[in-house]
């Protein structure tokens, strides 16, 4: 994606200047009325443009369309939790949860290096392990989980993190979004994580009205091939976190506005909406950061200031 392509996506915005000329062009017959009307139909976004329900095929390939731009946009995308192996990722997901992954980032460190395996934090003291994780917040019920995720590992699975669906989700505080985590980027096994940012982006997308977790699982999954699941909930949690925010989205900058039927919620100007756009690895939990050196085509905001 180019700086040129995010401008076209702001001309397909409906702009209130984009609907006066095209009432202008119902009282005067003049080259330029028309021009400007022509621009404005053309720019109202591609999933709006029908109201006849869409179709089965319609949505899987305006989905896998969808998950096109992504790859292009955030083609670095990667699981923003740093680890080294299983057990890590385990943990540090297990930790992630009602925080930041920043925050988690900031934590683990001095973690791993106390309880570098299962056998040692099966054995921790629990205090000492709830100071150590304490910044994570809901220090005490993390704290019981990772003892006991830890001492299942040890007793049941031979002090390796299981590669199983099944056996991952018996593990204490382990859920599928979790286990879908570590299966996919610890054990190279699709799965689709069902986050915050994912439920409410492939609402959004009107991908599925489901709120369950599992049942949008099941029903994300049934849009695109196996190979992808993984990549898709990176992609998708990358563009929640930067751009299609819960409470105030960036649709003036956001990249694929042409494809979704809720363009509009959020801001439309692109300028305004440049300064919505947030980038979370590394600094402080929610400083806006300068993107990586390869992000392609968004403006990255300025250090510094309230995300």
């Amino acid at each position: 994606m180019t700086p040129a392509r995010n401008s076209a996506v702001g001309e397909r915005a409906p702009t209130g200047a984009a609907k006066a000329a095209s009432k202008d062009k119902k009282g005067s017959g003049s080259a330029s009325s028309e021009s400007s009307a022509s621009a404005a139909k053309a720019a109202k976004p591609v999933a709006k443009a029908s109201a006849k329900p869409e179709s089965r095929t319609a949505l899987v390939r305006r989905a896998r369309r969808i998950n096109r731009e992504l790859a292009e946009v955030y083609p670095y995308a990667h699981p923003e939790l740093d680890f080294e192996n299983p057990f890590e990722l385990l943990v540090a997901t297990v930790l992630s949860a009602q925080t930041t992954d920043l925050r988690v980032n900031q934590t683990t460190p001095a973690l791993f290096a106390a309880y570098p395996t299962p056998e040692d934090m099966a054995a921790a003291d629990p205090e000492a392990l709830e100071q150590l994780i304490r910044p994570t917040g809901f220090f005490r019920a993390k704290a019981k989980s990772l003892i006991g995720l830890s001492a299942a590992i040890r007793d049941r699975f031979g002090g390796e993190v299981p590669g199983r669906i099944e056996d991952l989700v018996s593990l204490p505080g382990v859920g599928r979004k979790t286990a879908h985590v570590v299966l996919g980027n610890a054990f190279g096994r699709p799965g689709i994580t069902v986050d915050t940012h994912f439920g409410r982006l492939v609402r959004r997308w009107k991908w599925t009205e489901a709120t369950d977790p599992e049942k949008v699982e099941a029903e994300i999954c049934a849009l695109f091939p196996k190979s992808e699941w993984t990549m898709l909930s990176h992609r998708v949690i990358f563009h929640g976190r930067r751009i299609c925010h819960s409470r105030r989205p960036a649709c003036g900058a956001c990249p694929i506005a042409p494809l979704c039927p809720s363009y509009g919620e959020g801001e439309t100007d692109p300028e305004k909406a440049s300064k919505l756009l947030k980038y979370e690895k590394g600094g402080k939990p929610g400083q806006r950061l300068k993107p990586p050196p390869d992000y392609p085509g968004l403006p990255a905001p300025p250090l510094g200031g309230d995300a």
